[in-house]
């Protein structure tokens, strides 16, 4: 595991992983002409939801992981003190989570957080709806964020767990979940595939995924390219046959 935010900023991702599980959450970084609601950031989020998810799949609950998530950002709403819950630029953040057990792995993913396996052929999990916006001004995104045609993130509304992906698969050799930001040799420079990105973590670890994520933005740091130069970059890798 692996984890580290964008240069000069604090990190807005979190990672657990515990024995048959493991999580991975990567906050949305507020745009400075959006007010909010909120007294917290997206630090704050992840944190808190983190945790409880974390605490949940660690204690072995047997619920599904989509009633898990909605569980867990319920009890993070009531942890908002005076804060504007109905704002639609509440801080969200997006889910990766997976399970395993006797074979079988279990895996949800709410938002642009990929979650990667190996069960002989190399598959990708990833819920492209925020890629499929017709357009991404301030109006677009806010009226867009959970609701019904546009995307969906964790954030104060518990329904939300409802629209994730989920799924289960087996004999599955390894696997990787990462935020967008530690996806980026493939996603944003394609300069490697999600079977070589798998292959530089199984053999040279996380932190080397993250290093060369660095450089390779240093590298295309091109002025007026749509996208964030630099992003909080976190991975977890399962190898040894998880499931």
């Amino acid at each position: 595991m692996a984890t580290e935010p964008t240069p000069g900023l604090i990190n807005e991702d979190f990672a657990a992983a515990g024995d048959g599980w493991a999580v991975v959450l990567d906050g949305a970084t507020q745009h400075p002409e959006v007010t909010t609601g909120c007294a917290h950031g997206p630090a704050w989020l992840v944190r808190r939801l983190g945790g409880v998810l974390a605490a949940r799949l660690a204690a072995q609950d047997e619920a599904g992981l989509a009633e898990i998530l909605e569980e867990a950002i319920h009890r993070v709403r009531e942890q908002h003190e005076g804060c504007d819950l109905d704002n639609p630029d509440s801080p969200s953040s997006t889910v990766a989570m997976v399970r395993w057990d006797e074979g079988r792995l279990d895996w949800l993913v709410l938002a642009d957080s990929p979650i990667v396996l190996d069960d002989r052929d190399v598959q990708v999990i990833r819920d492209d709806r925020v890629d499929r916006l017709p357009a991404y001004d301030l109006e677009t995104v806010r009226r867009s964020r959970n609701s019904e045609g546009g995307f969906w993130v964790a954030a104060a509304r518990p329904e939300a767990a409802r629209h994730a992906l989920t799924g289960t698969a087996t004999n599955v050799r390894r696997a990787a979940l990462l935020s967008d930001g530690a996806a980026r040799l493939v996603e944003r420079f394609r300069t490697t595939t999600w079977r070589g990105l798998l292959d530089l973590v199984e053999e040279q670890g996380p932190s080397e995924l993250i290093r060369r994520t660095r450089a390779a933005e240093q590298a295309h740091d091109l002025p007026g390219r749509r996208g964030k130069p630099h992003d909080d970059a976190t991975v977890i890798y399962l190898g040894g046959t998880p499931a």
